[in-house]
């Protein structure tokens, strides 16, 4: 609005639709349109190629800060996204239909107060059973970061319970809620999941440097730390020169792949991934996705949060809608687009 009022005759928009709801981007999609017809020149930042597609008249593609192509609106998602990564990528998710079991995890009126002394988190219920995924989707801002949290133990509910099978975790600790199976992928990798300036294979062990595999009594365990830093390296296809390379010199993407490799290479009970897909390109997100649905397919539940619709609607088996810090809704995950969006702007189904 600033930038209207000023006359702006260039305008660059970076990520502008990462706050708002699928309504609100079609709304922002047609004002850039009308914008440009009348004269205004936009540069518009993104990683969505639906919203590429849908508003640009010409494309550029950069990879690895650098220029690699040039492409049309008419071209195929797939197209555009073999440019981005370099290869051929598979951009669907492949799934097939949830073989549910018992409640894996149980949520019942929970509520979190957050850093102003408000509830984030307000009287929320919701199941997951064995070998299904459920989405938490809504606009970032709405609660989703803090109920993650407190499920994993880094914040303390006001009110309410959490059980893990039938084992309560409501106030447990991040620790004991580890040891009990749960895997944590954070929203932020490189606050929560990682430590830049310890190697790949310490960052292996960081949830369990006090015991087997990686510690004996008090000892690490080196050869075996070696061992397993290989293996996961190999299987999670980690793009490295060796596993002593620090953190911080990792490519979002493949610090990405260290989490996850770390998270889902133990005896899990329950995975809850944050925003699993933030930050890393095309060909990582299909890597990853295609983990989470193996992780699933193997009969554990799983707990997805992300602002990302298309991600949410690959993914999910059931889509629990936030809003203001309340659930408004749990529907299927073929869900319209539109009622998804009336739903992340407060509607109730």
């Amino acid at each position: 609005i600033k930038s209207l009022a000023r006359d702006a005759k260039v305008l660059v928009l970076d990520e502008p639709t990462s706050v708002l709801t699928p309504q609100e981007t079609e709304e922002l999609m047609g004002i850039m349109k009308g914008l440009a017809k009348a004269g205004t020149s936009i540069v518009f930042i993104t990683h969505k190629l639906r919203e590429v597609q849908a508003v640009a008249d010409r494309i550029t593609v950069i990879r690895l800060g650098a220029v690699v192509g040039e492409a049309k609106p008419t071209d195929s998602a797939a197209t555009l996204a073999t440019m981005m990564v370099g290869r051929a990528v598979d951009l669907s998710v492949s799934k097939k239909e949830p073989k549910r079991g018992e409640t894996g995890l149980s949520v019942a009126g929970l509520t979190v107060i957050g850093d102003r002394n408000n509830k984030v988190v307000d009287d929320v219920s919701f199941e997951v059973h064995a070998g299904e995924v459920l989405a938490i989707a809504g606009v970032q801002g709405n609660g989703q970061t803090e109920l993650a949290e407190a499920l994993v133990g880094l914040r303390t509910p006001s009110a309410g319970s959490i059980h893990l099978g039938k084992m309560d975790i409501t106030h447990s600790s991040v620790r004991d809620v580890i040891d009990a199976g749960v895997g944590y992928i954070p929203e932020d990798r490189s606050k929560d999941g990682l430590v830049g300036d310890f190697t790949i294979a310490e960052n292996f062990m960081i949830n369990r440097s006090y015991g087997p595999p990686f510690a004996k009594g008090l000892n690490i365990d080196f050869g075996n730390r070696e061992r397993i830093a290989s293996q996961l390296i190999g299987d999670y296809d980690v793009r490295t020169p060796s596993q002593v390379t620090l953190a911080k010199n990792l490519s979002g993407g493949n610090q990405q792949k260290v989490v996850v490799a770390r998270e889902l290479s133990r005896d899990l009970n329950l995975l809850i991934a944050s925003q699993p897909t933030r930050g890393v390109d095309v060909g990582s997100i299909e890597f990853i996705h295609e983990r989470i649905i193996a992780t699933r397919d193997a009969g554990k539940p799983v707990v997805i949060v992300s602002t990302e619709l298309d991600e949410v609607t690959s993914l999910a088996d059931r889509i629990a809608v936030m809003y203001r810090g309340r659930i408004v809704g749990i529907v299927d995950a073929k869900t319209s687009r539109e009622t998804l969006g009336r739903m992340m702007a407060g509607a109730t189904v």
